[in-house]
């Protein structure tokens, strides 16, 4: 009886197991799929941003050009050329610049987060007209740069959906450091977002974009949640990252923040099967 008893426990942990390899893979195949997509958006928006922006503008400056050969062949005044290539050619080297930037800023990399925060979400302010302020923790320390990438991107991601869906005039990004975990919080006065619409991003279903669900991807990567809260008054979200994290995968075994992070995934795997 004993022995009948294992082999069904050992048969019912293979089934599990079998059960959770096609699951997982059939989540990394729709992860995959979703950065093919990604990837295919963002070469668009780059080549898009190039031709409509920067293109023109060195167009304008091979026009000037022109303009330069023929006033010299006519022996006529050079000033207010030389003045206009000069200001096209820095108007082109600006543009790249941001795109630049835009992409990876520098300031990442050689200051930390709160540097590359600050002067997104300024630019963020000049471009999109809407007025944003910026709460930033200072306590002048630098996180893991995998921690500080992920939140940069989710300060991208989250602005960048306040522009193109909520319709508010305002937005609030709080960044908070305390003892194990970092938070930052990016809140608007808009429009909210559907309660269907809402449900599928808390899920993580297909269907709703690649923005939100690679971020969540890249919390998830950390040990880290992503929060979502909206309603008719505007939309708030929340990335919770522990600060222990290392490239080891799974939580630090110390960590109770990490701890509380795999409970919470654990449960909330258990609930959606």
């Amino acid at each position: 009886m004993w022995t009948l008893s294992t082999y069904l426990r050992s048969r019912v942990s293979r089934s599990q197991l079998e059960s959770l390899l096609v699951e997982r893979t059939l989540a990394l195949q729709k992860l995959s799929q979703r950065l093919l997509k990604l990837q295919d958006e963002e070469r668009r928006k780059l080549a898009r941003d190039l031709h409509d922006v920067t293109g023109q503008t060195l167009a304008a400056l091979k026009m000037a050009v022109a303009e330069l050969q023929r006033r010299l062949e006519c022996n006529l005044s050079l000033g207010s050329v030389l003045s206009d290539i000069d200001s096209l050619a820095e108007q082109a080297l600006q543009e790249i610049r941001t795109t630049s930037y835009l992409l990876h800023p520098p300031l990442l990399d050689e200051i930390g987060f709160r540097a590359a925060a600050e002067w997104y979400v300024e630019g963020f302010a000049k471009r999109s007209g809407i007025n944003a302020k910026l709460d930033l923790t200072n306590d002048g320390q630098r996180m893991p740069i995998e921690i500080e990438t992920a939140l940069y991107r989710v300060l991208q991601e989250s602005l960048t959906n306040v522009h193109r869906y909520s319709g508010s005039s305002e937005v609030n990004i709080r960044f908070q450091r305390r003892a194990e975990t970092a938070i930052l919080e990016v809140a608007d006065r808009g429009c909210g977002i559907p309660a269907e619409l809402l449900q599928s991003l808390r899920e993580g279903s297909a269907g709703t974009g690649v923005g939100l669900p690679g971020i969540r991807e890249r919390m998830q990567e950390l040990n880290g949640n992503l929060e979502i809260d909206s309603d008719g008054s505007g939309t708030s979200l929340r990335a919770i990252v522990p600060l222990c994290f290392t490239d080891q995968p799974g939580p630090c075994r110390d960590c109770e923040t990490c701890i509380l992070s795999e409970v919470a995934h654990s449960s909330a795997s258990q609930a959606a099967s």
